[in-house]
């Protein structure tokens, strides 16, 4: 396990749970990265088959449901910041958000005041 300890693990945003199967895509790849857990402004939890990179930085894609008859999909840089396997063999990682576009920030904002 690579948690940071509890008192060190500050959110600094509260996270919405995602209640859809949401696949986020590695745009570099092209090939999907895992199912979105949560997700925050500042952060994202990401099931996934493989462990990412310590501290590696990723461009993702990602649907967000609920801001119109279609998903929408935002685009966003990620650096990976924990990751653990709990006994159902999958991967949890925990994503800092660095970048994002402006357009992308207002659609997301726009869906994290969705009520839940």
């Amino acid at each position: 396990m690579n948690r940071p300890s509890a008192s060190s693990d500050q959110r600094r945003a509260n996270r919405k749970r995602v209640n859809f199967t949401a696949v986020v895509t590695d745009v570099i790849t092209g090939k999907p990265m895992g199912f979105l857990g949560n997700l925050s402004s500042g952060g994202m939890l990401l099931i996934c088959q493989q462990a990412p990179r310590d501290e590696a930085i990723y461009q993702v894609q990602l649907p967000l449901q609920g801001l119109g008859p279609q998903p929408r999909h935002i685009e966003v840089g990620v650096q990976a910041q924990w990751q653990e396997r709990p006994s159902s063999g999958q991967v949890w990682a925990g994503f800092r958000i660095i970048a994002i576009g402006k357009d992308d920030a207002a659609l997301l904002d726009r869906w994290l005041a969705l009520p839940h």
